[in-house]
């Protein structure tokens, strides 16, 4: 074996690895004498047989460039050395690019899933070759369409962000895998999500209750409303405060249909259930190119969505400290400035706001602005807590069982005073919201042949309630004595009006309200008909 020929064969294996592929030696006539794949193994199928560029090469007398015989689409070269031609060829790194591909495009449904959106794959024209959305089902309708950020990620070989050409409002990433391919994804289904959630914390667009949908007639709850149909006619900004489930929307809604603007816009906007990144522009607006997936041509905010009409920003306590001062401009100025813009925009709102929190003591720990608190509270209405209205629970509980009566199918026609002295013996802390959905739990409990809710239908927490007649030997000698008189006093009166409770409170010269809680009180039997 002369020199050359053993110094070209130990030159085989590093050939190949180099390249990914399989480097060859052929003789003058391009007979292979010897082949290695990219591993340094002899590939010994192929001794003997004629590879036809190196019989190219060789006649030429100079290097050359041509297909694979081996695998479609593969590159090799041919070089003439004396009476030999050394070639090789990049066959096993295009097979591995391409198992890469096409592991890419199983794995195509996952990402998309993950990453909420669109994921593709796309060749070096910046074409798609697979598209399937994050439902894992194939875009038929986005195969084939080229993006330009695709072609710049395979021509510069760097990932490219930029808005997605399938998904308005969407941001995708293009990244490049080799030069002849590259994968992308957006986030399509969170931007939906995103603007879902929007829509559902603008809540109405019209304000649906009035102050006859508020229900009670208990002092306290008088006393409110009354306050409130009286305020409703100005135009000055109101702070509703209370407990959560104590109905503070209601309110507001009620204030803006008994004001001048009820054919105006109602906006209600839950401060405490956007994600900070999302409450600005929901507020303001946006121009056209303000942000990345920002909306062509912008979008007006809620300031101006509510111009001429009402804005009501639920949970106010819980706004951004950072956007308070926003606020506090908008509400001094009575214009608004959209985010990316600069010319402002004059709006005529009145804002009600409401919390569930002591705004004061938010002012005193420094979480809350003190100039906008006094700003937005020019007048104040505190909503009652259930606790504070209790005489308002039986007929409370009459209409939520109507109400579940026509939902769950039921014919539930009244309920027993032991039940009933139960529900108003009970603390309520999530108030009128906790109340109904204890009814409905109620109304699920009682069969389709039983026309009474009785205790045993009641959450067992309140079945262990024991009522307060029960009780009056606990109490000093002097409150039970009274106990006992007035207790003894609404029973004749009852029993002289044939149970009359309008009529037994006439006789006893108090409203039927107080006799309402006075028999509550005093464990009196209630017999509270739901017809």
């Amino acid at each position: 074996m002369s020199d050359l020929l053993e110094c070209l064969l130990q030159a085989l294996p590093p050939i190949a690895r180099i390249t990914g592929g399989y480097a060859t030696l052929t003789d003058k006539d391009g007979v292979r004498i010897r082949t290695v794949d990219s591993q340094g193994q002899e590939v010994q199928t192929l001794e003997g047989r004629i590879f036809h560029l190196a019989e190219q090469a060789s006649l030429s007398g100079s290097v050359s460039v041509g297909p694979s015989q081996i695998t479609e689409g593969a590159e090799a070269w041919s070089l003439p050395i004396g009476e030999y031609v050394l070639a090789a060829s990049n066959f096993e790194r295009l097979k591995c690019e391409q198992e890469l591909e096409e592991s890419l495009k199983k794995a195509l449904p996952f990402i998309a899933r993950v990453a909420g959106g669109e994921a593709v794959l796309f060749n070096e024209e910046g074409r798609r070759v697979a598209s399937v959305g994050s439902d894992g089902q194939t875009n038929v309708n986005y195969l084939g369409k080229v993006s330009i950020a695709a072609q710049q990620a395979i021509k510069s070989q760097r990932p490219v962000i930029g808005e997605s050409i399938s998904g308005m409002g969407a941001v995708a990433v293009r990244i490049p895998i080799t030069k002849k391919f590259g994968f992308g994804f957006n986030n399509e289904q969170g931007v939906r999500r995103q603007q879902k959630l929007i829509e559902e914390v603008k809540k109405f667009q019209y304000a649906r209750y009035n102050f006859t949908d508020i229900i009670g007639s208990s002092e306290a709850i008088e006393k409110v409303k009354s306050r409130a149909a009286f305020v409703a006619k100005g135009v000055s900004s109101i702070i509703i405060s209370g407990e959560t489930g104590t109905g503070k929307e209601l309110f507001s809604q009620s204030i803006h249909n008994a004001s001048d603007r009820r054919s105006k816009p109602f906006i209600a906007i839950n401060c405490g259930a956007l994600p900070e990144s999302l409450i600005e522009s929901v507020f303001f607006g946006y121009e056209e190119g303000a942000f990345t997936g920002a909306k062509k041509q912008g979008s007006p905010g809620a300031f101006e969505q509510a111009n001429g009409g009402t804005i009501f920003l639920d949970e106010i306590s819980e706004m951004d400290f950072n956007l308070q001062s926003k606020l506090l401009r908008v509400l001094q100025e009575r214009e608004v400035t959209r985010i990316g813009g600069s010319k402002p925009l004059r709006v005529d709102v009145r804002v009600i706001a409401s919390t569930n929190r002591d705004l004061v003591e938010m002012i005193n720990t420094g979480t809350f602005r003190n100039d906008l608190y006094y700003r937005l509270n020019v007048v104040e209405l505190k909503v009652p807590s259930l606790q504070q209205r209790v005489e308002d629970i039986p007929v409370l509980v009459k209409v939520f069982i109507n109400e579940f009566n026509n939902l769950l199918g039921k014919f539930v026609t009244g309920i027993s005073d032991q039940a009933v002295c139960r529900l108003c013996r009970y603390q309520w802390p999530g108030n009128i919201r906790q109340l109904k959905n204890c009814i409905e739990y109620i109304m699920n409990m009682v069969s389709i042949n039983e026309s009474t809710i009785e205790v045993s239908h009641l959450p067992q927490d309140m079945q262990n309630i024991i009522p307060q007649s029960k009780h009056l030997h606990h109490q000093g000698t002097l409150a039970e004595a009274v106990a006992t008189v007035e207790r003894q006093s609404i029973i004749r009166a009852l029993q002289q009006t044939d149970g009359s409770k309008k009529d037994a409170a006439k006789l006893l010269s108090v409203s039927t309200t107080t006799l309402w809680r006075k028999m509550v009180e005093l464990g009196i039997e209630t017999n509270i008909s739901i017809k």
